[in-house]
């Protein structure tokens, strides 16, 4: 087998606010298919930045789910957002925290240097998704 990309596709309640979502994020609206109902808001879409693609799909394909938590980190309920964890690395998780403060997104957990050599951060996406944010800690 010679995989040639991997997407994640996350169940989403509205495409369209998941657009303005990640564009404050950085990402761009890449494509979306209309839903199959006349005059009904996009079922599917996908978003992209760098050459990377997640797929958005609307009340299928999926879990979506806020907790109770407010914080993503470690010694918290984990389990308790029933939304997917995405892991994105990056070349520098300072100044993506910075956009995402500068543009409201909620960060669950702040820039940290983490014991197993990363520095990261989590942003949750409005239908609970957790993007964790890291970058390599040179040690």
């Amino acid at each position: 087998m010679k995989v040639q990309q991997v997407v994640p596709i996350l169940n989403v309640s509205d495409v369209e606010a998941s657009f303005v979502w990640f564009a404050k994020l950085g990402w761009s609206r890449q494509f979306t298919r209309d839903s199959d109902a006349p005059g009904a808001p996009p079922g599917f879409g996908g978003v992209g930045c760098d050459g990377y693609e997640i797929f958005l799909c609307r009340d299928a394909q999926g879990s979506r789910g806020r907790g109770t938590n407010t914080t993503t980190g470690p010694g918290s309920d984990q389990l308790g957002d029933q939304g997917t964890w995405v892991s994105i690395w990056v070349d520098d998780v300072d100044r993506v925290h910075k956009r995402c403060l500068d543009k409201h997104l909620e960060v669950t957990y702040p820039p940290t240097d983490e014991p197993w050599g990363v520095r990261e951060m989590h942003v949750r996406h409005p239908d609970g998704h957790v993007f964790r944010i890291s970058q390599s800690v040179d040690r």
